[in-house]
């Protein structure tokens, strides 16, 4: 399958942009690379990148979401392959604001499977499409930032970003 990637930097890091032409497939970080092959390939079977700038203006709207403008990416349309569950969860990931963190109780409860808290971590956990599909935005119960693909610097960042530390401190 062919797909289309740019790269951009951000404050924290090279960015990977995989499209298929019109969606989002993917976004990881540079030093992530395998990590978003091997999503790709359990996705999308073999595939090839080509390189192709700002596909459907997604290079434009990540650069804005960086600059300061959050409300940027919550229009990119996404492709999300992966099981009915994963699609689910990853679905309610994007109705997360910024600005926000939900636990993965409050996540899980929001699917209508309360006693789903851990596998609603391993979907989370398995989405390819990191920041557009908000998985850093999701915490644990006790508020402690827990696992993100991208490391948990990223993370603080991403939430700092977004106002949603700053929210929870002052709470």
């Amino acid at each position: 399958m062919d797909l289309f990637i740019d790269k951009i930097a951000s404050p924290i890091g090279e960015v990977r942009i995989i499209s298929d032409g019109s969606k989002l497939v993917a976004l990881d970080f540079e030093d992530y690379e395998e990590r978003m092959q091997t999503l790709l390939e359990r996705y999308y079977g073999d595939v090839a990148l080509n390189t192709k700038k700002d596909m459907a203006g997604i290079s434009s709207k990540m650069r804005a979401y960086f600059a300061g403008d959050l409300s940027a990416i919550d229009e990119i349309p996404v492709a999300n392959e992966g099981s009915d569950f994963q699609k689910v969860v990853w679905r309610h990931l994007r109705k997360i604001p910024a600005g926000e963190t939900w636990s993965y109780g409050q996540l899980a409860k929001s699917i209508g499977k309360p006693s789903a808290s851990r596998a609603v971590g391993l979907a989370n956990g398995s989405n390819p499409i990191a920041i557009v599909v908000p998985c850093h935005r999701v915490i644990g119960a006790n508020g402690t930032l827990t696992g993100y693909g991208g490391g948990l610097e990223r993370k603080k960042w991403l939430l700092e970003h977004e106002g949603a530390l700053q929210r929870q401190l002052a709470l």
